[in-house]
């Protein structure tokens, strides 16, 4: 990957606004880490989980193929087969019913070579949901010429059975990158825009652009029907894993697009995950995800409420950028915060957010935790917390963590001071850059 030259006075400028919101006085449970495994499997991440404690997300086969899972207490359901008729699935969002959403390759050789969900085999790649032990892939939109795209992707379910994700129709647009984007996906050439799919079997919605755009993800929806997401261009919009675009953008219950605004930049496609992206709203209607910084060098998690705009939420002292990937209906928020250069090289610690301010979970879980904790991606309103992180053998583990408020907690500002976050090995950084897709760097349930 290709170094990006920053000169000692951005460096200066950006440290100093990289300083996060000081914690408060307020106690934060501890937490138990469980690390979901499966043992000696060297990469699971779980993406998601939901109220009743049911945890989705993939792991890796004996045969190097990546099948969607789910844990619930001490079993492992392995939901892959038969699939959609490729080798590759991955488990994304599952609502308070069980019912789950994913990405999963077809047996059909994809005609663009786009690799649009990263798995890199060349077939076409298809949004799923799981039901009463049934995958049936979504439908794609109709171009102008009146056939159907190839690819699609998910964002988030919610307890209505309605999914929101992103669809390709047919038009080839000149503005796509005809090659592999920074973060491993494409060369894309047809457009994908913004969707949701259901409640009835079949259904498809295309959700409107702001005016100039032409494509756009959604990423997040309530119960209410709230959705957020990207709004862009083919050129400036960035697919999963690691996804950015020009908006974060939010879609009220009459369709309406609102742009959320920013953090002082834009997209910045050279660079992995700087941009733009709305990646999760609860049923309060309060939004997180990530927003570019003034500069187009780094990105900050941000809450978003109607009343007050975007709140920069700032980063874990010492780091550089981060992400909010999911928001509970008591406003917590938990993502990653990555040191300096960013997501590339750069080593991630999973964060908590709360109106306390700004914690490593790493600094709140037992002191014999199985893992260091790189990455959270769901809390649930139960504040139970899932993920992944690294194994003191160098393996990429799916994790739970459970709050126990009777074991004695930390202030938030004890909370910001753990263990310097170890670094990486080059095969555990090679299977994170490989298998992470944004989706689940992505979006958070609203249980």
């Amino acid at each position: 990957m290709k170094a990006t030259s920053i000169s000692i006075s951005a460096l200066t400028w950006l440290a100093a606004i990289a300083i996060p919101l000081q914690a408060g006085a307020q106690t934060l449970p501890r937490y138990f880490v469980t690390d979901l495994g499966p043992a000696g499997n060297p990469f699971s991440q779980a993406a998601w989980l939901n109220r009743s404690g049911v945890v989705s997300g993939v792991d890796t086969a004996s045969d190097g193929t990546s099948h969607a899972i789910l844990w619930f207490q001490d079993m492992l359901l392995d939901i892959s087969k038969p699939g959609l008729g490729g080798p590759n699935s991955s488990a994304g969002a599952i609502n308070e019913f069980a019912q789950v959403i994913g990405s999963a390759e077809t047996a059909t050789k994809d005609p663009n070579h786009e690799n649009f969900c990263g798995f890199g085999t060349g077939s076409q790649c298809s949004t799923f949901l799981w039901q009463y032990g049934v995958m049936t892939a979504l439908p794609t939109l109709r171009g102008v010429d009146g056939h159907f795209g190839t690819n699609s992707g998910w964002g988030q379910i919610n307890n209505l059975g309605v999914v929101a994700g992103f669809a390709e129709n047919s038009n080839r647009d000149p503005e796509c990158p005809g090659k592999v984007a920074v973060n491993g996906i494409g060369p894309q050439v047809l457009d994908f825009e913004p969707v949701l799919w259901g409640p009835e079997p079949g259904q498809i919605q295309q959700l409107p652009t702001l005016p100039g755009d032409s494509v756009g993800l959604a990423t997040g929806i309530n119960d209410l029907g709230q959705v957020v997401g990207i709004s862009g261009r083919c050129g400036n919009t960035v697919l999963p894993g690691f996804f950015a675009g020009p908006h974060a953008v939010f879609w009220d219950t009459d369709g309406s697009v609102h742009d959320l605004g920013n953090l002082g930049g834009s997209v910045n496609p050279s660079l992995l995950g700087v941009g733009n992206a709305a990646a999760a709203i609860n049923n309060q209607g309060q939004v997180t995800g990530l927003s570019a910084l003034q500069g187009n060098y780094s990105m900050h998690p941000f809450l978003w409420t109607k009343e007050k705009g975007m709140l920069d939420l700032g980063v874990l002292t010492g780091d550089f950028v981060g992400a909010g990937l999911s928001i509970n209906n008591k406003g917590e928020i938990v993502g990653a915060s990555i040191s300096y250069p960013g997501p590339s090289s750069g080593n991630p610690r999973a964060f908590l957010w709360s109106e306390g301010g700004m914690n490593d979970l790493n600094a709140l879980v037992q002191p014999d935790a199985p893992l260091y904790l790189l990455t959270a991606c769901s809390i649930n309103d139960r504040g139970e917390i899932i993920g992944f992180g690294v194994t003191s053998g160098g393996d990429i583990h799916g994790f739970l963590a459970i709050p126990n408020h009777t074991a004695g907690g930390q202030t938030g500002a004890a909370a910001s001071a753990a263990a310097i976050a170890p670094k990486l090995s080059d095969d555990a950084r090679r299977l994170l850059l490989q298998h992470l897709r944004f989706g689940g760097f992505g979006a958070a349930p609203n249980q």
